[in-house]
């Protein structure tokens, strides 16, 4: 834009201005420099050569003079010299870790989205986002990286060796379950027979004519987009939906959340992997997580006393009845407090029937859900029924799979 006539003017005969070169006002004495008479827009031009100490001792006292009287010249001053202070070597120019969080807390608070992630779907958005920064930043060699994979199977650990990009393949083709549920494409290809995840996995793995590498990434994450976007636009009913694992199912919005799960446990073994950090989901994310798994252990302990492996119930409950229960305390962000039943799943948890009690971290808690560690090895908090206690710590084990 262009002011007046004889701003134009001035402007044109704009004098050059130096390159960067030490403060004139530490070198020279203002009071004896020769006055110069600029215009507004000369002097506006001036600034930026100012704030960088770049200017001559009479063009530093003609734009100081200036600012004393014009009071955008003089905002504009000011936003500039805190520019230029950022250039300074001895300044930390790291970016306030929470910065990313208040802008994007401040644009959807300007803007919502006009179709809202549903907050059931949340965390398996996040999670899915995290792990995809991680690849980002791993080089093409580390997607060969070895990952020892670790879950519990028939009261043992069981270890199994994949690769960064091994992992993504793992998590493409169960994930392909819920978008089997969906209508969405399956990643294993048209017309695939009911498998559980694992029997996924490994028809994946055993399909592929080369050792996989970074090229999975675009499918995984398209994947995850188009679920994330597909359940955002579907409306309330959808999650209610059933996800068949082979041998047990889960409702839609449960299914995600298990996901969201398996995406953290897997990402950290991947950051473990290739030394990369990598924290635990935020606390409320982590928090839906530890309730899941405690709404499915009172199913897990029924299933291993089917097996023999678990202690037999010591009295009969009626179905929404309270039973015995055991008291789970899980501490640190995403806690709480859950009341397992243990004679039967269809009974209900009461303080009031408590035998036992457990104290677990939150992390250490989902380390064990993932057969990460033995239910030997949890450090736990315990009192009362040592026989209860077993059982509920072995079922939550046994949750976990490949």
């Amino acid at each position: 834009m262009t002011g007046a006539g004889g701003e134009d003017d001035a402007l044109a005969r704009a004098p050059w201005i130096p390159g960067p070169r030490e403060a004139a006002d530490d070198h020279a004495d203002l009071t004896d420099a020769a006055p110069l008479d600029l215009s507004h827009t000369v002097l506006k031009s001036l600034l930026g050569a100012w704030a960088l100490s770049a200017c001559s001792a009479a063009e530093s006292r003609a734009v100081e003079d200036h600012l004393t009287a014009c009071a955008p010249c003089a905002d504009e001053a000011l936003r500039l010299r805190d520019a230029v202070a950022l250039l300074h070597e001895d300044r930390d120019l790291d970016l306030d870790p929470l910065l990313r969080s208040r802008v994007l807390e401040n644009c959807l608070g300007r803007r919502p989205a006009r179709i809202p992630v549903p907050a059931w779907a949340t965390p398996y958005d996040a999670e899915t986002a995290r792990l995809d920064a991680l690849l980002r930043d791993i080089g093409e060699s580390e997607w060969h990286t070895p990952v020892r994979l670790k879950w519990y199977e028939d009261d043992r650990p069981v270890r199994r060796k994949s690769t960064v990009a091994g992992v993504i393949g793992h998590l493409l083709t169960v994930d392909g379950l819920v978008s089997g549920a969906l209508g969405l494409a399956d990643p294993l290809g048209p017309d695939v027979p009911e498998l559980s995840p694992t029997e996924r996995t490994e028809a994946f793995w055993e399909a592929l004519d080369r050792p996989p590498n970074r090229a999975l990434r675009a499918p995984w994450r398209e994947q995850s987009h188009a679920l994330v976007r597909t359940v955002s636009f579907a409306g309330r009913g959808v999650s209610d939906l059933t996800v068949t694992y082979g041998d047990f199912a889960l409702p839609l919005k449960d299914a995600l959340l298990e996901r969201a799960f398996e995406c953290w446990v897997h990402a950290d073994d991947i950051a473990n992997a290739v030394a990369y950090p990598y924290d635990p989901p935020s606390g409320p994310h982590l928090h839906g997580m530890i309730d899941l798994a405690a709404r499915l252990l009172p199913a897990a302990v029924a299933q291993r006393r089917r097996g023999g492996r678990a202690a037999p119930p010591r009295r009969l409950v009626t179905a929404g009845a309270p039973g015995r229960s055991l008291h789970l305390e899980i501490e640190g962000a995403g806690g709480g407090h859950w009341y397992i039943p243990l004679d039967s799943p269809a009974a209900l948890g009461s303080p009031d029937h408590t035998v036992a009690q457990v104290a677990m971290d939150g992390v250490e808690f989902c380390q064990l859900v993932a057969g990460h560690i033995s239910p030997q090895e949890a450090a736990a908090g315990q009192d009362g029924d040592r026989e209860a206690i077993q059982d509920v710590l072995s079922a939550a084990a046994s949750l976990s799979r490949l």
